[in-house]
């Protein structure tokens, strides 16, 4: 078992779904439906409702420090359905705010001598090629870099990997291969700690021995970065398959091909 924190929870779909392997110990969410909702069927889990105000809640200690934060930040400024503000948009920018929450998260839990937190995020397909760069800006964020990341292209593959201060991977994945009668692509993103891996979650370990392993999308076109010696970094389009790149990185491949039986 492990605990988590929720962000933006809504009615709490991820604790339907964990709710055999893990405990939550708080949500956030502000609009009153879906907090009455949590209040009925999580009474004994305390909402804490603005996720601004977390970061100094948990580093006072008023707030526990969870395994794991989960949560999908509002994606209506990402929308191509919507106006597309992006981080002008204070909806939007609330997705800079995970990054404070999680650094608060990580203080508490290193004082306190445990490992530090596994985040997982997910938002729409539109956050990869907004133009101020806002993927890019979280990625930085969470690798604790002083510059946004840049794309290779016009917008962030659908696809990859980075590795830094923390170890990162996204895919976008589409609902109807796990059991939704609907397409529904979102973005998933998994972070940890750097000497822990993440790329398993959302991708298939294929091959150690350095063969290039075809992917079943070839136009997922997945990008990998590393830090190189000198602190900078280095981006790889690999057609099918997310290459771990650069150093001690090398000798392997990550894949992931979705069926419909993998829910």
């Amino acid at each position: 078992m492990f605990t988590y924190g929720s962000i933006c929870s809504g009615i709490e779909a991820v604790s339907c779904a964990w709710h055999k392997f893990a405990t939550p110990l708080w949500f956030s969410e502000i609009e009153p439906f879906p907090s009455a909702v949590l209040a009925h069927h999580f009474p004994t889990v305390p909402n804490l409702g603005d996720i601004t105000a977390l970061p100094n809640k948990i580093l006072h200690r008023e707030v526990p420090a969870p395994d794991v934060l989960v949560g999908g930040t509002p994606c209506q400024a990402f929308s191509v359905a919507g106006l597309r503000q992006s981080l002008d948009d204070e909806r939007g920018n609330l997705t800079l705010v995970l990054i404070h929450i999680l650094e608060a998260i990580d203080y508490v839990r290193y004082q306190d001598g445990k490992p530090l937190c596994v985040l997982v995020w997910e938002n729409v397909p539109g956050v990869l090629s907004t133009k101020d760069n806002a993927f890019g800006h979280l990625l930085a964020g969470l690798a604790q870099e002083s510059k946004p990341l840049q794309p290779a292209g016009r917008k962030w593959t659908n696809a990859g990997y980075l590795h830094s201060k923390r170890t990162l991977v996204w895919r976008t994945l589409d609902a109807q291969y796990f059991g939704v009668a609907q397409r529904r692509k979102r973005v998933f993103l998994v972070a940890s700690a750097r000497g822990r891996s993440v790329a398993e979650i959302l991708v298939e370990r294929q091959s150690l021995s350095g063969n290039i392993t075809p992917c079943g999308n070839p136009q997922e076109n997945p990008t990998a970065f590393a830090e190189s010696s000198f602190g900078a970094y280095r981006s790889t389009n690999i057609a099918g398959t997310l290459k771990r790149c650069g150093g001690a990185l090398s000798g392997g491949h990550y894949t992931r091909n979705a069926k419909p039986d993998d829910c």
